[in-house]
């Protein structure tokens, strides 16, 4: 646990929460600054700052877990979908170091926008990347 984290704060009961699932390893609530209806943080019990320190078995946990949710989400909220979202350190608008996926319920014209305005790259810059990843 990190003293100074606001999630081991909410698993320590010092930051009440919305819970939506907790299990020994996992605790799913609801964002207090949720996008939509039932935007939930699914988080590790244990404190992991981010992908790059998180073991593979709890990252396997939360996967499930967000699973879980979303299938429960579109029968009961309603949505039509989800995103999934998770990101990692500062460069990729990480604001709090502790793993944590975001589940976001959506539907059609919610007035979320979550674009994502990409750059075409041409087949020699995709191959250029693809050595950098394999050597």
């Amino acid at each position: 646990m990190s003293e100074d984290c606001i999630f081991c704060k909410i698993i320590k009961g010092e930051i009440p929460c919305k819970k939506v699932y907790e299990d020994n390893d996992v605790l799913a609530f609801l964002d207090i600054n949720g996008l939509t209806q039932g935007h939930t943080l699914v988080i590790p019990k244990q404190h992991y700052v981010n992908i790059f320190d998180i073991p593979e078995e709890i990252l396997t946990k939360i996967a499930k877990v967000a699973k879980k949710l979303s299938i429960i989400y579109k029968e009961k909220l309603p949505c039509s979908g989800v995103n999934l979202l998770n990101a990692n350190e500062s460069c990729a608008h990480q604001s709090v170091f502790h793993f944590h996926l975001h589940i976001i319920p959506r539907n059609e014209n919610d007035g979320v926008d979550l674009d994502f305005p990409g750059q075409q790259r041409t087949p020699a810059e995709l191959d250029a990347v693809l050595q950098k990843i394999k050597n």
